[in-house]
């Protein structure tokens, strides 16, 4: 991945980023969200990640985006006014930002890796391809699998009985 490739990349996310924060109206927010998550899945693009950046669009920036949009227009929300006089939570906001802005400075200051964690920057052969992925998901981490595949089975049946609660 080339640096200053991944600069522009990171400026642009930030931004988009700060666009889903500093927006008053629900829709651009999360147009904004939409766009930040399409950088994102470039970023993973550029790591050699093309299911994780494929999976990012399709789950994430399409599904999940399409539902938020839909909830936020069925609800009719409109944009919040500007409040004044909350001096102390912005001063709050403010500490928080600094004191983690710190924080990354101070881990990623190691040459090569990251502070303490003994992490590289290099990458594991086969990562973000899908053989490696479905061999380590259903040899390795097969239990969590099946355990996470019923609770979401659960939750839609869950969802359907109360839906089918609600209409009758």
């Amino acid at each position: 991945m080339s640096l200053p490739l991944f600069l522009i990349l990171a400026g642009l996310l930030v931004i988009s980023a700060l666009g889903v924060i500093l927006q008053r109206n629900p829709v651009r927010s999360a147009m904004s969200l939409v766009c930040t998550l399409f950088l994102l899945a470039v970023v993973f693009v550029l790591l050699d990640a093309h299911l994780v950046a494929l999976l990012q669009i399709i789950v994430y920036a399409g599904a999940i985006m399409v539902l938020f949009l839909f909830v936020i227009m069925l609800l009719n929300l409109q944009s919040e006014p500007r409040e004044t006089g909350r001096v102390g939570f912005r001063l709050v906001a403010a500490l928080a930002g600094s004191f983690l802005a710190l924080e990354v400075i101070q881990l990623t200051r190691a040459k090569g890796t990251v502070a303490g964690l003994g992490m590289s920057g290099a990458v594991a052969e086969g990562f973000g391809q899908t053989e490696s992925l479905g061999e380590r998901l259903f040899t390795h981490y097969l239990l969590p699998f099946e355990i996470t595949s019923v609770l979401l089975l659960v939750a839609v049946i869950g969802a359907v009985v109360l839906a089918k609660r609600h209409v009758s």
